[in-house]
């Protein structure tokens, strides 16, 4: 069994300023900022979100936080569901240098939400930010592709069952081929059809971090149907 936390969002009452676990707004770096650019175009990615690696999860590790960005598919046609094209990243801080240019930017494009506007039929988007409550569960240890295709439907069910869901660490719930790393853990789990914020991952797609052993570096996908 794999250690791992629930995510619940909750709004935040204003912006929030403290090294906290929390999705959009903007990033509150604990070392000298790091905002990564769009391979493709030079622009900064949009920020996520930054996590606390707790040590209940992730053990005794260099890093104290992990800041996720993407490039916005909204605007560019790009790979950002690679981890290796340049148009995602995960920076640690402290943690080792990333392999995307950045620049030390402490505001930038963010997450955000659908709003009504009065007099206009259609929906606008808001940048939001939101905080998190977690709750301790324990996933199943990871089967591979190969013997869960081979898993009778009720048992497949099952496993599919306590693997699904946005959460900190455990075991991922990948929608394609397997992508685990060769080494590391699931940092972050991210189901887009289950945030309360507007998130692309490609058709009901499922964002997924990994972070490596020691925390200094991480790494970022998504898949979709």
């Amino acid at each position: 069994m794999k250690r791992a936390y629930s995510i619940a969002f909750k709004p935040s009452p204003g912006p929030c300023r403290e090294p906290v676990t929390k999705f959009g707004g903007q990033p509150v770096f604990i070392q000298e900022p790091q905002w990564p650019l769009s391979a493709s175009t030079g622009e900064q990615m949009k920020f996520i979100c930054q996590i606390q690696l707790y040590p209940e999860l992730f053990g005794q590790v260099s890093g104290r936080m992990a800041y996720i960005f993407m490039t916005d598919l909204e605007k560019q046609v790009v790979p950002a569901w690679d981890p290796d094209a340049g148009e995602n990243a995960v920076i640690i801080q402290p943690g080792r240098p990333v392999r995307v240019k950045t620049i030390a930017a402490t505001a930038g494009p963010t997450i955000y939400e659908y709003v009504e506007v009065p007099g206009d039929d259609m929906l606008h988007p808001r940048s939001c930010e939101f905080l998190v409550d977690v709750f301790r569960r324990s996933d199943p240890d990871f089967v591979d592709e190969a013997h869960r295709v081979a898993m009778e439907d009720p048992i497949f069910e099952k496993y599919s069952k306590e693997v699904e869901g946005n959460k900190f660490g455990g075991t991922p719930a990948f929608l394609q081929e397997d992508a685990l790393p060769p080494s590391g853990h699931l940092l972050l789990q991210l189901d887009s059809t289950k945030v309360p914020f507007y998130i692309n991952f490609g058709d009901c797609g499922i964002g997924y971090a990994f972070i490596s052993p020691d925390g200094s570096m991480g790494k970022f996908l998504f898949q979709s149907y």
